[in-house]
């Protein structure tokens, strides 16, 4: 870990290979849970995997926020979490551009963050990729049944008598509740009724290892893009302006999963159409939010599906894909190493201009909510 604020921590990855990309990958996960569904166990580590690619690899461990967050929206987010951890992984890698990548919430971020450098002529984000990332919030799934005036009005003080911040515990419940038969009916089956032990199992760990949300950043979020789908629309105001998607002209690929519950397929498929005047690459991989994203090659599990088109609709594209067993990693690695520059020797986290603080993964993700 080489920087650390009052927002996130960079984390810099030792090189596994000599030579490295001179073009960084930066990565932004979700703040509604810890970076670290990236690099469980060595077996399914996204980010050993990326290094193992030849890429220069950081991620963003965002603090989780306590009472004294309450006030931070998007643009804290914009300028103290996007613009500072580019700033900050340029001058550690001495690079002059940077290759992003926004999961989840931090996908549509990032979004909205490219909009706004595009707006002010920033190119330091070379290409950008998003997985299960959703910007156009018209068909976005159950989520929506959670996003009502009502819903929302009952929210509010709730909120306020946490301190200001949403429970991690809370947000749990909620994405809980959208998969209940595999998420909390059958462990009450199993371990409440029939008495057996829950099993040993990472991606559980991690899914009850919540964080908490910003009163103002959470109301924000349900309102302007569930509520509203303002940020498609282009009246979303963020840093300043309103974001306008069709400003982004820089190469983008898209992620999206088949069974996904919280970024349906159809959403992020309209997502990546909403960036009409970029370079869009679409896959869709089999599985959900999460297993279909952390899929490593090795595991040679599900399938995922390429088309270089991108149709008025997802059935249109659908029926001209062409289907892959196994992971989509490979591709999306070719893809990425087309835009990361040329070779250069490996960059040591030890010998940057930002000297390390600790380990990783740092202190942040260790707070527990």
């Amino acid at each position: 870990m080489v920087w650390r604020d009052d927002l996130f921590e960079l984390i810099q990855y030792d090189p596994a290979t000599e030579q490295q990309r001179r073009i960084p990958l930066l990565i932004f996960p979700p703040w509604i849970n810890k970076f670290y569904i990236l690099d469980l166990q060595p077996e399914n580590s996204m980010i050993r995997w990326l290094s193992s690619q030849g890429f220069t690899v950081f991620v963003c461990s965002w603090v989780n926020p306590d009472v004294d967050k309450a006030g931070y929206g998007f643009d804290d987010y914009l300028r103290k979490g996007v613009y500072r951890a580019v700033e900050k992984a340029l001058e550690q890698s001495k690079a002059e551009h940077i290759n992003t990548v926004g999961y989840c919430i931090g996908g549509t971020l990032m979004g909205a963050a490219l909009a706004h450098m595009a707006e002010h002529k920033d190119d330091r984000v070379a290409a950008n990729t998003f997985f299960a990332a959703q910007h156009d919030f018209a068909e976005a799934g159950d989520l929506l049944l959670f996003t009502d005036d009502p819903w929302l009005n009952a929210l509010a003080p709730q909120m306020d008598a946490a301190g200001g911040v949403r429970p991690g515990a809370a947000m749990a419940e909620t994405f809980n509740a959208l998969r209940a038969n595999d998420l909390i009916w059958s462990f009450f089956v199993s371990n409440y009724l029939l008495g057996k032990d829950p099993p040993a199992f990472d991606l559980l760990f991690w899914n009850a290892d919540q964080t908490r949300m910003p009163k103002t950043l959470h109301m924000d979020y349900l309102r302007s893009m569930y509520g509203k789908n303002a940020l498609s629309k282009g009246e979303f105001e963020i840093g300043g302006i309103r974001a306008d998607l069709s400003k982004v002209r820089i190469p983008l690929y898209f992620q999206a999963s088949r069974e996904d519950h919280i970024a349906p397929m159809n959403s992020v498929y309209r997502s990546a159409r909403a960036f009409p005047n970029a370079d869009v690459t679409l896959t869709l991989a089999g599985s959900g939010h999460i297993a279909g994203v952390v899929n490593p090659p090795s595991a040679s599990k599900y399938q995922h599906w390429i088309n270089p088109a991108l149709p008025a609709t997802l059935a249109e594209w659908q029926a001209g894909a062409e289907e892959h067993p196994g992971s989509w990693w490979n591709h999306w690695a070719e893809w990425l190493h087309a835009r990361s520059g040329d070779w250069i020797p490996a960059r040591d986290p030890k010998t940057g201009p930002l000297k390390p603080l600790e380990p990783a993964p740092g202190a942040y993700v260790k707070v527990r909510s």
